[in-house]
């Protein structure tokens, strides 16, 4: 068997496991932050949690195979080495920058929710304060 197909086959199989393995770990420990990011919607994170899944897996996998082809032709161990390595490390690479910025934007998103709470009062106002009045007024004049 030439020794291209046999890097094409390794590529291919380490690629597609790291992938399932990256998504997996995201989905699993992405349901708490999604959680709080949708305001504990438990339905909501989990469709969601999925989405990003699918989006990961179409975006990563298509990148796998359109990164599969090599220009040169291997022709020893040395070889294949070096081309696994190199097409590896970039689906590495890769993968990381796909969950950078899905954390990225989706803590964004989770400070967006905080700040929205923050804002509105714990309790609703009891009445108005006119201007001059209160502990940040001027003090009045002598007479």
């Amino acid at each position: 068997m030439d020794l291209t197909v046999v890097a094409y086959v390794i590529y291919l199989l380490i690629s597609v496991a790291l992938t399932v393995w990256v998504a997996r770990t995201l989905s699993r420990n992405g349901k708490v932050f999604l959680a709080d990011v949708l305001h504990g919607n438990e339905k909501l994170a989990d469709a969601v949690n999925h989405l990003l899944v699918v989006g990961f897996y179409l975006v990563n996998l298509g990148f796998v195979t359109l990164y599969l082809r090599n220009s040169d032709a291997v022709t020893d161990a040395r070889g294949l080495f070096e081309a696994l390595s190199v097409k590896l490390g970039v689906v590495l690479l890769v993968l990381g920058v796909m969950h950078l910025g899905n954390v990225y934007v989706l803590n964004k998103i989770r400070r967006r929710g905080l700040m929205e709470r923050e804002q509105t009062p714990p309790v609703a106002p009891q009445g108005w304060t006119g201007p001059g009045t209160g502990p940040w007024a001027a003090p009045a004049p002598r007479a």
